[in-house]
């Protein structure tokens, strides 16, 4: 086997080491001195390498040179070209357990570290967990430049003990430069900052949003040796945005070194001008929406009481223009049409902005995308953006809606424009779409109108990333509103450059960037078989405390399969199909004389014992769950369909058949 001259010397270095490290010279010449006083003083004759390697062999030195050597190396690479391979490297008799990352050494990389958290005072009084028990856990999550990172959970503590490492790559935008090493002055002009979450998930599973912080990586750029440390105080979310949650310790560091650092007055510059140029653009945007506002409110008085949202709060209590909250989304290869985005965006849990203290008040809360799909749960709002930014990325017209439901509940939804002036509704919290005709209020009484089937009254105002209307028709009912969007007498628009000069991505470093969606890593067989048996289990130990025997029917179990996945196809696409053959396969299973029950439910959680308390709590379900009769033969199927983010849709059906007893 032949090595290249720079392979062969670092090998050479590294045995010259370990010798060093065995003191093996000073063996050789104790070998050396004993081997001239026994074999040689007599004849005085000369000692040849062949009889001092016999000697050294003989005394075990060479084989305890050879068991101390070890060498690494990956078995995958093997063969492959693409991917440079790592140095042949020394490594002591038990070697650490390292997590391998492929390294481009023609790339710049930030290397960040969590070296552990202090001072979260909410769980200063938890105690230690014990070994295997249950704990609330943290969990870090990053993104930088279209890449995402997330933390080994960690129990909560005062002291969380994070302990992890991520490897960023910095990467030019243009596509020329793109595989060019970016150096100093390039990487200063990067505004984008490495967005940190934390959650927390506590005992049941449930996530609650911890902090969102903007960490500001540049001052490495100026550290002598590349790295840097820097403590980072989190604060709260929502009404707890001024206090403080915690601190983390992060470590920062430079791969390779840099050639040349900036100097600390060049960078603090950088971040000054920054600074000062977004707040020229925010300053600008805020004189003109005011200007708007007053046009706005001249056209008709009443205005004043429409929902029309030019700004909205994010998670950490700052005002944004609500069209920076979407854009254009793709997910890929993770979702293949506009109705299978918004099932998944269904999916994520629905839950709003806590609110300390009564009242009934609503907390308003905008969270940015990569808050809401790290705690798998938003409000209406955060839903609404999602869907918006997912259909814009399919190429639809798309659109956010402000407005209200029933009893005037302030809601937002999305609404597409197809190119023959369709217009379409899309409900982001349940998938459901509607098309919208609107009624003529000048059509005569006996004319027959279309009657709406969707949930909205009120509509304020529609905006996306690039546009916003005002609604300034007589009335904001959704059912007489005409959505001719070029028609200013009825949407007042705003100016499109203004909108860009403060919502396209890097007109400010106050808008984050977008994270990309995340494939899911839910085992969907695994996850529903393990469901499946705890959910028997619970079965059973209910009808025993009923006194009752359960029998389990497995044929008919595996029948059900049918109809979830019919279920789930119809959630998705609105075409039910399959039906006719799970009724005729639920025929043939059930013998003449016999009665057969099935109820199905969703979920979008994965709890069992919640999923046996909801069930219970319908009086079909617990009438089958609980069956007395004749020959029962209880069935249960669950079926856990996974989309992105690891959200999923769990659909469960229990059935029994019993003979018919009159």
């Amino acid at each position: 086997m032949s090595l290249p001259p720079e392979k062969a010397s670092e090998l050479k270095q590294i045995i010259h080491q370990q010798l060093l490290k065995m003191d093996v010279h000073g063996r050789i010449r104790e070998v050396l001195a004993e081997t001239i006083r026994e074999e040689l003083a007599p004849e005085h004759q000369q000692l040849s390498t062949e009889d001092l390697i016999r000697a050294l062999r003989q005394r075990g030195i060479i084989d305890d040179v050879m068991k101390e050597l070890k060498f690494v190396t990956d078995v995958n690479e093997m063969g492959k070209t693409s991917a440079p391979k790592p140095s042949t490297h020394f490594v002591d008799r038990e070697p650490p357990v390292l997590k391998k990352t492929n390294i481009d050494p023609t790339r710049r990389y930030l290397y960040l570290q969590v070296l552990g958290g202090k001072a979260f005072l909410e769980h200063l009084q938890e105690p230690e967990p014990l070994p295997g028990q249950i704990c609330s856990t943290f969990t870090l999550c990053l993104h930088f430049r279209n890449q995402r990172f997330r933390s080994k959970p960690v129990p909560c503590a005062c002291e969380p003990d994070f302990q992890d490492g991520f490897l960023l790559e910095i990467h030019k935008d243009s596509l020329g430069d793109g595989s060019k090493m970016v150096d100093a002055t390039t990487m200063l002009s990067m505004c984008d900052p490495v967005h940190m979450v934390l959650i927390k998930t506590d005992t049941f599973g449930e996530t609650t949003l911890v902090a969102s912080y903007f960490l500001e990586w540049r001052s490495v750029l100026a550290a002598e040796n590349g790295i840097t440390n820097v403590a980072v105080e989190l604060l709260g979310v929502g009404t707890e945005s001024k206090v403080s949650v915690g601190v983390l310790n992060i470590r920062l560091e430079m791969y390779p070194l840099l050639n040349k650092t900036l100097s600390s007055e060049i960078t603090s510059t950088q971040f000054t001008l920054e600074r000062q140029k977004t707040a020229e653009k925010e300053r600008l945007f805020l004189v003109y929406a005011k200007q708007w506002w007053r046009e706005y409110l001249q056209i008709r008085p009443t205005h004043n009481a429409r929902l029309v949202k030019i700004f909205a709060q994010d998670e950490n209590g700052v005002n944004r223009p609500v069209c920076s909250f979407v854009r254009p989304l793709r997910a890929g290869r993770l979702l293949d049409t506009p109705r299978q985005a918004a099932r998944f965006v269904s999916v994520l849990g629905h839950e709003r902005a806590p609110v300390i203290g009564g009242g009934g008040g609503k907390q308003e809360q905008w969270c940015t995308l990569l808050a809401f799909l790290c705690r798998n749960k938003g409000d209406c709002e955060d839903h609404a953006n999602l869907l918006c930014s997912l259909l814009l990325g399919f190429g639809l017209e798309a659109f956010v809606c402000v407005g209200t439901k029933a009893k005037g509940v302030p809601h937002t939804w999305v609404m597409t424009c197809g190119s023959d002036g369709t217009i379409t509704f899309w409900e982001s919290l349940t998938g459901h779409r509607y098309i919208h005709r609107p009624i003529n209020p000048d059509d005569p009484p006996l004319a027959e109108q279309p009657k709406p089937l969707y949930p909205y009254r009120t509509i304020g105002c529609i905006f996306n990333h690039e546009t916003f209307f005002g609604n300034c028709q007589p009335s904001d009912a959704v059912e007489v509103c005409v959505f001719d969007l070029h028609d200013e007498s009825k949407w007042k628009p705003m100016s499109g450059e203004a909108i860009k000069s403060v919502c396209a991505p890097g007109a400010t470093s106050s808008v984050p960037p977008f994270p990309p969606l995340c494939a899911s890593t839910i085992d969907a067989a695994l996850t529903s078989n393990e469901m499946e048996v705890q959910l028997r289990i619970l079965v059973s130990e209910h009808r025993k405390d009923l006194g009752l025997s359960t029998v389990w029917d497995d044929q008919l179990s595996y029948l059900l399969s049918q109809a979830l996945a019919a279920y789930e196809l119809e959630r998705t696409t609105g075409v039910s199909a399959g039906n006719e053959e799970f009724q005729d396969a639920v025929r043939r299973a059930v013998p003449d004389g016999h009665t057969f029950k099935g109820f199905p439910i969703h979920f979008v959680h994965k709890n069992a014992r919640r999923v046996f308390a909801t069930c219970l709590r319908s009086p079909f379900c617990e009438e089958i769950i609980c069956c007395r009769g004749d020959q029962v033969r209880l069935a249960i199927r669950v079926r856990v369909f996974a989309y992105p983010e690891s959200a999923c849709a769990v659909w469960i059906m229990f059935a029994c058949k019993y003979r018919s007893v009159l």
